[in-house]
């Protein structure tokens, strides 16, 4: 009898994922037809990707620097 139960709570929340799921992907589906994504973070913030292109840039002009003043790294 336990186990009847269990497994038709499983069910039920499997099923209930499975729409949210459903749901989820139908939702992206419309954003990507209608032509945007959701903005997921403030635009006054960049992006990792460009702050860590920043300290790369950043790291070479230090080197550039060192090397035409005659500092050895």
């Amino acid at each position: 009898m336990v186990s009847a139960v269990a497994l038709t709570a499983l069910t039920i929340m499997s099923l209930a994922a499975l729409r949210g799921w459903r749901d989820w992907i139908q939702l992206k589906r419309e954003e990507l037809a209608a032509g945007h994504v959701a903005v997921t973070h403030d635009a006054t913030v960049p992006h990792a990707g460009s702050r860590i292109e920043i300290a790369d840039l950043k790291e070479r002009l230090r080197k550039l620097e060192a090397i035409a003043a005659g500092v050895d790294l």
